[in-house]
Formats: structure tokens, C-alpha cells, sequence
């Protein structure tokens, strides 16, 4: 697990989580999971969320994962077109999710 953060003025301003997950596939190549991309309201529109996601992918593709899966609950397609910009593609798989009861 690795978090990646931008600092602005001494403050964490905008952050992202990478987890490389094993894996018995693909020959054994990991994978990685992009989580909770989040910039501060006030810093938004300066790149800085893109640079945390952009460094994710880096770190992922440096540990030699043959993908990155990001998800988000966010329907507003301003989030949407963000994440394809940075290279996600929408609709490429079917995900699932149960939570704790």
C-alpha cells in the first residue's frame, strides 16, 4: 500500500492510494488499485490531483503490474472525463461490490 500525497503551503492538499496486489495470473504479474483520489476544494483546477494519479501509475508500472483498476461512485461526468484524461477507460469491465452488513 502506498499513499501519494501533494503538499501545498505545508498542507496534504491532495492524495491517492495505491495497493499492488499479488497475483497467479499473467504469469504472475501484480496489479494495481487506485483508491480515494481526492484534492482539497480550494486547490482544485491546478493539476495537483493529476499528478498524484499520474505518480500511482508510475509507481505501479515501476513494481511491473500488467494493470491498474481505479474505480469511482462519482456520476458527475466532469470525475469521469478526469479519470479518462489520465488514460482510464469506462465500461471495460463489469465490477461488483458487496459491503459489510
Amino acid at each position: 500500500m502506498t499513499v501519494i500525497v501533494a503538499q501545498a503551503a505545508e498542507l496534504l492538499v491532495s492524495s491517492c492510494m495505491l495497493a499492488i496486489v499479488p497475483n497467479l495470473s499473467r504469469g504472475g504479474r501484480s496489479y494495481g488499485v487506485i483508491e480515494n483520489v481526492v484534492t482539497h476544494a480550494d486547490y482544485r483546477r491546478q493539476g495537483l490531483g493529476r499528478r498524484v494519479l499520474m505518480h500511482a501509475l508510475d509507481v505501479a508500472w515501476q513494481a511491473d503490474c500488467y494493470k491498474v483498476l481505479l474505480a469511482t461512485g462519482s456520476k458527475r461526468e466532469t470525475t469521469l472525463r478526469f479519470y479518462e484524461e489520465a488514460g482510464f477507460q469506462r465500461g471495460g469491465k463489469t465490477y461488483f461490490e458487496v459491503r459489510r452488513p
